[in-house]
Parts: structure tokens; C-alpha cells; sequence
């Protein structure tokens, strides 16, 4: 009797069920990037932090972190910012394309900056003293932002994530100090 009834077509309610099931199966095999950071870099460990400060006020502390020493920028690493002031997501976005701009000059298009520009809006919020945010670089795809709660944005851009992290890691950053510090170098 139970091989029989096992081997008749389902009722929609029981095959409902079994798609939901399968559903459940899958989702709970694929990659998540709800975790948050740290699962996509697990080993990761801190590198070098220190503070950027800006006419003497405290803005953030930062820390690169890493799964290799030394720094290998083509590998995947995360940079952590934690505020020590409130700062609009307008504030940030435009300060990092300004930033961008001036490390690279007119090898980005207007076009270009005004896509960056909608993708940086998209990933960022308004922070408040105490609040995060996780830059992590992914090679081959772009970059991925969270606080401290969650996943904020997928970008899938690597040229717009090398000009973004270009911010603190380029050799023509503007606070060769904090570069130094983040990737754990001597002065």
C-alpha cells in the first residue's frame, strides 16, 4: 500500500508542497552574501588601520584586512571604515568620485562618472558616529558594500572598484601616512 500511494501523481496540494521543498533545497545550496563580510573573506586578518583626520576632526578609523601578508592588491581584501561623525550619502559618494577623478584624471569619461556616480548612490547611506562601512574588493567582478548588518550593494564593475579603493591604496593617495598604516608598512 505505502509503494503505491508513493508512486500516484501527486495532488496540486501535495506537488505545491514538493516544489516548495526543492525550492527551499536550492536557495539553501546557493552562495550567500547575507552573511556578511567576513564570509567572503574568512581568514581574513587585520593588516594595518589608523585614522583619517581632516583639520584635526576625527572622521573615520580604518582597517584593511586581508588573507595574505604582504598586501597583494589583485587579491580579494576588505577595507572597513567606522565613523566618527554623521556624514550624508550624498557627502560620501561625492567626495570619493571627486577623489577618483583627481587620482585619474581624464582617463574617465564623464559618462563613466555619472554611471559611478548612480552606482555609489545605490551602495551608500547616510552614517552616524559609531556606524561601518565594508568595502569588499572581488578580482574578476567589482566590489561588494555592507554595514554592519547586511549586504548594501553588489557592484559588478572591476574598473570602478580598483578607482574606489585606488582612494586609500593608490601610491598617489592623498594621505601617504594612512596608506602606509593600512597596509602595515613602516614609514
Amino acid at each position: 500500500m505505502l509503494f503505491n500511494s508513493c508512486c500516484k501523481r501527486p495532488d496540486p496540494v501535495r506537488r505545491g508542497l514538493l516544489l516548495c521543498a526543492l525550492l527551499c533545497c536550492v536557495l539553501a545550496s546557493a552562495p550567500s552574501r547575507a552573511g556578511g563580510w567576513r564570509d567572503e573573506l574568512p581568514r581574513a586578518e587585520a593588516l594595518g588601520n589608523g585614522e583619517l583626520r581632516w583639520l584635526g576632526f576625527r572622521i573615520y578609523q580604518a582597517t584593511l584586512w586581508a588573507e595574505q601578508r604582504p598586501f597583494q592588491p589583485e587579491r580579494g581584501f576588505a577595507l572597513q571604515l567606522r565613523y566618527y561623525r554623521s556624514i550624508s550619502r550624498e557627502r560620501l559618494v561625492q567626495t570619493s568620485l571627486d577623489e577618483i577623478q583627481r587620482l585619474n584624471g581624464a582617463a574617465i569619461d564623464a559618462a563613466t562618472l555619472a554611471q559611478w556616480d548612480k552606482s555609489l548612490n545605490r551602495a551608500f547611506t547616510d552614517v552616524a558616529p559609531g556606524d561601518e562601512l565594508i568595502g569588499v574588493y572581488a578580482p574578476g567582478h567589482g566590489m561588494r558594500f555592507y554595514n554592519q548588518q547586511r549586504l548594501l550593494a553588489d557592484i559588478d564593475d572591476v574598473r570602478l572598484a580598483r578607482a574606489f579603493f585606488g582612494i586609500w591604496l593608490d601610491e598617489q593617495t592623498r594621505d601617504q601616512g594612512l596608506r602606509r598604516k593600512l597596509m602595515g608598512t613602516p614609514p
